[in-house]
């Protein structure tokens, strides 16, 4: 047995599995902003464990659809994977994990509702499923993708052909309707050179459609978009 951090109880419970070190547990929910404001403290952010939980991530859902839909080529395979994967898709399953109350932020930062913002909620949830591997093995952390991020989703995905790109989806039903092709902006650049935070508006003529955040403008504009077309 583990002497669980008692605010991290519910949460092993909830998805079956527990965590011999909590303190590593604990760094997957440190955000960088947390540690500006404690510098005396020996902590280290959860950026290197979200690098390494997106590339745990990425080898998950490509033997995920290499097994399951064999009939499939590997364009769509990518298109698939980039549906599934998107900042969007991985907030919600933080949301409906309760992720964001793990949450450690700078005092500014959590007064802008950072334990729910999408782009941190995702990130989250890329470190959460790394501490998972080093905690246990790759098994553990497949079966905990495809019960909390997979079940209910891609199925989904697949069947209504939903990982066709947003922008090219957005763009058919622009010039259908409006005769015009939607605009991109970019509203805000975020964080270090390496590991930025993009923010991007999608507009018809001057009325906003909806904005999407990405690790990329192209990410951030895809996001937009897929937004765009569920408000529309």
């Amino acid at each position: 047995m583990t002497n669980s951090i008692p605010q991290f109880l519910s949460l092993e419970n909830k998805i079956g599995i527990n965590f011999p070190d909590q303190k590593l547990l604990q760094q997957a929910f440190i955000h960088r902003s947390y540690l500006n404001e404690h510098h005396g403290e020996v902590l280290f952010s959860n950026e290197k464990l979200e690098f390494l939980g997106d590339s745990v991530l990425s080898l998950i859902t490509s033997i995920y659809l290499f097994n399951n839909y064999p009939e499939y080529n590997e364009g769509t395979y990518t298109d698939i994977k980039a549906s599934i994967v998107r900042t969007e898709s991985l907030a919600v399953a933080s949301r409906e994990l309760g992720l964001g109350q793990y949450l450690m932020l700078s005092k500014g930062e959590r007064d802008n509702k950072g334990e729910d913002n999408t782009s941190i909620l995702a990130d989250c949830f890329e470190a959460f499923l790394a501490t998972i591997f080093l905690e246990h093995d790759f098994e553990k952390a497949y079966e905990f993708v495809e019960t909390f991020l997979f079940k209910g989703k891609l199925e989904k995905i697949v069947e209504n052909k939903l990982y066709q790109p947003a922008k090219n989806r957005l763009q058919e039903y622009s010039q259908e309707k409006y005769k015009e092709l939607p605009k991109y902006v970019v509203l805000s650049e975020i964080g270090p050179q390496h590991n930025k935070t993009y923010t991007v508006g999608v507009y018809y003529k001057k009325k906003e459609l909806a904005r999407g955040a990405g690790k990329s403008k192209k990410e951030a504009e895809e996001n937009a978009a897929y937004i765009a077309l569920q408000n529309l």
